[in-house]
């Protein structure tokens, strides 16, 4: 390890992720989104399309920013094989929202590392989310009132759908946007010295 402090980018234009890098007093030296298209490969499962678009992004970034660490996340939303859109319109999050209620999903978020020297190291958070059967009256309130916008699966677990999780098991930050017991591992095992 380093005795001097190492540079960090996070790769990702999300305020939540910054926020969470935060809450364990970590504050990157920069971020920069990489503005990759996240359309998912023809036959592409959940898991894999979460890891593929996190090297993407931290391969994107680390190629215009020499000797710092590069940190990526992709968090991918999945009903069975099928992966959920970020959502843009009120119907993508309408339909999003009818297809998890009453039942359980899974969310991906992967992470990648690049160290100054190029090297690559990823992990992934799989984290089981169980939500209630929602009434008519529940969805209408949550679309009016749009914290689904350009979220996955079109909920913010961190918001007003937190009253919608019957379950959890796994990460939260994970669901959130980034697994911290993940990103701490990386960081310390890849010689990050904060």
């Amino acid at each position: 390890m380093t005795s001097e402090i190492s540079k960090l980018i996070l790769a990702s234009a999300s305020p939540r992720r910054l926020a969470l890098l935060a809450q364990i007093g970590i504050v990157p030296a920069a971020v920069r989104a990489s503005g990759l298209d996240e359309t998912p490969l023809k036959n592409e499962l959940p898991r894999a399309h979460a890891i593929r678009l996190a090297r993407e992004k931290a391969s994107s970034i680390a190629a215009l920013e020499q000797g710092a660490f590069i940190l990526a996340a992709d968090t991918v939303v999945a009903c069975g094989r099928r992966i959920l859109p970020k959502a843009e319109t009120e119907t993508e999050a309408r339909e999003c929202l009818a297809l998890l209620s009453g039942r359980a999903h899974r969310v991906y978020t992967a992470v990648a590392l690049i160290r100054p020297d190029g090297t690559l190291r990823e992990r992934v958070s799989e984290t089981r989310v169980t939500f209630k059967r929602l009434s008519d009256t529940e969805l209408n309130a949550y679309i009016a009132g749009g914290e689904w916008q350009g979220k996955a699966g079109g909920y913010a677990i961190q918001g007003q759908a937190a009253t919608f999780i019957r379950a959890l098991n796994g990460s939260y930050s994970g669901v959130v946007g980034l697994p911290l017991f993940e990103v701490n591992a990386l960081l310390t095992s890849a010689g990050f010295a904060r």
